[in-house]
């Protein structure tokens, strides 16, 4: 499983590699990036940039045309070591590719992607989630008569919300694969609309 400082330190690469940014503009983005239920907190991005000033992977410049009664604004830039790092983990292909915590991230820059690896990471997500999906869906047959009509229609809205995802990512295959027959003509620019924390969770594999 990816860990959350990895999710933050790629999006951080990513977004850098596309201009220099303030650390406002930064905590604004990735917040729109990983989703309304995961709000990122200075306390967590901080943290993440002074490691990754350490290891030489960003560098950051003071605005010279700050006031000198106010302290200089900080803008982030990514290295060429850090450039390199970004492209190094954009090219892995693998289960932490398509974790919850980490694939909508990798999916906001699959633009810096070939079509092969675009493939592997949505046919890998994919299959993870039908695994998922059946593996709830015969937890449900076995319980259902233990459950109240709650909680059963939480689980049916769960069940519901990756059956959405799956034939989502299955047009997004389609697509990328350049078949005229796939309802989805152009790939999305962004995440699924249901939010991670409404998928039914099963333990990984």
């Amino acid at each position: 499983m990816a860990r959350r400082g990895d999710t933050i330190e790629l999006a951080v690469l990513g977004l850098l590699h596309e201009g220099p940014m303030h650390g406002y503009e930064l905590r604004k983005r990735l917040n729109l990036m990983l989703g309304w239920g995961r709000v990122l907190s200075y306390g967590s991005l901080y943290p993440a940039l002074k490691k990754m000033l350490r290891a030489t992977l960003i560098t950051e410049v003071a605005d010279t045309s700050t006031p000198v009664n106010r302290r200089p604004r900080i803008t982030y830039e990514v290295t060429a070591a850090g450039n390199e790092h970004f492209q190094r983990l954009m090219s892995e292909v693998g289960p932490t590719a398509w974790e919850d915590d980490n694939f909508d991230i990798r999916f906001a820059f699959f633009s810096s992607t070939d079509m092969e690896i675009r493939l592997r990471v949505l046919e890998g997500r994919r299959s993870r989630l039908q695994e998922r999906l059946a593996r709830v869906q015969g937890e449900l047959e076995r319980t259902q008569a233990e459950v109240n009509r709650y909680a059963a229609e939480l689980n049916r809205h769960g069940v519901e919300s990756v059956e959405r995802e799956v034939r989502w990512l299955s047009d997004l295959i389609r697509a990328e694969r350049g078949d005229e027959s796939s309802p989805t003509s152009t790939t999305p620019a962004t995440s699924p609309a249901t939010p991670h924390g409404s998928t039914p969770r099963a333990s990984n594999d």
